[in-house]
């Protein structure tokens, strides 16, 4: 059994970009396919093997009622309903949710400053006495593979380090809208430059995004006291600081990591999900070909 047992996922912003929306029901909750982004990033947890999911919800809103009643909620009437009309085999999605590993939702920490970092700050009383656990930013989804499996494996081959990223080559194109790598001699995490401006900028074509494991370390550098641009909790200022002390390892994602963080980026990944995992795939090629 794989030494890491828990994993955060963060939903906690206000997504203002997918208002007006957003204002009722959280962003993770926004479907792909027939299933909302935050169930894809638990399946790819419970692929890894995880026993315990923490969702970091956003405060002062109706989304961890809401999380709360997806993933724990019995729906019995469903059910019974569904049996009535001799149509029990529609209740078998409820049912693997209901099978999920342990699901504990939290709002984030209102004290805290704003960034992405808040969130796992707002979940470390869960996961400070782990060894290592995993973060998953809900914006991105992974397809084909489980990065969390990925990342639990080259930490396991290499317990020493004292985290472990999720990387992908990305064209140099998109390069200004990510966090770009640059690597030690030995192969290891040195920095992320930020949205390089130009290409030069980028110390390479490997991408950082929301995919982590990371050791409770991390928290002596994740200081809500000491914020980075923008007066921010940067999650990647700590990681980096990380590896100024120590080795942070580079795991290449074995999947395709995509975005969902924009409407536009929402619909392709939606698409591509669609393409690639549903049975009505060949469906939609026709009439997308037709139109």
């Amino acid at each position: 059994m794989s030494k890491i047992k828990k994993a955060i996922i963060t939903d906690a912003g206000f997504a203002s970009r997918y208002l007006p929306i957003t204002k009722t029901i959280p962003k993770a909750m926004i479907p792909i396919g027939a299933k909302p982004v935050m169930q894809l990033c638990v399946e790819e947890c419970a692929a890894a093997g995880i026993e315990e999911i923490i969702i970091v919800a956003t405060p002062n809103t109706k989304s961890r009622e809401i999380y709360e009643d997806y993933f724990h909620n019995p729906a019995e009437n469903v059910r019974v309903l569904l049996e009535k009309q001799g149509k029990a085999e529609r209740f078998s999605p409820v049912q693997e949710v209901l099978n999920f590993p342990k699901i504990t939702v939290i709002e984030q920490d209102t004290s805290l400053p704003y960034g992405n970092g808040s969130p796992i700050v707002s979940a470390k009383e869960f996961v400070k006495d782990e060894e290592a656990f995993v973060v998953l930013y809900s914006d991105d989804l992974i397809l084909g593979s489980s990065d969390v499996k990925t990342l639990i494996d080259a930490y396991e081959s290499n317990p020493s380090v004292k985290a472990v990223i999720a990387a992908q080559e990305m064209p140099e194109e998109v390069w200004h809208k990510y966090g770009m790598i640059a690597l030690k001699d030995n192969g290891t995490l040195s920095y992320i430059v930020e949205k390089p401006k130009t290409p030069d900028l980028s110390p390479s074509s490997l991408t950082s995004y929301g995919r982590y494991l990371l050791t409770p370390e991390v928290f002596d550098y994740l200081n809500p006291d000491d914020t980075g641009l923008d007066g921010e909790l940067w999650t990647t200022d700590a990681i980096t600081k990380l590896a100024r002390d120590g080795d942070v390892a580079i795991a290449r994602s074995k999947g395709e990591w995509i975005t969902t963080g924009d409407p536009k980026n929402y619909f392709l990944a939606h698409l591509k999900y669609v393409l690639s995992s549903t049975d009505y795939a060949d469906e939609v090629r026709k009439f997308i070909s037709e139109n």
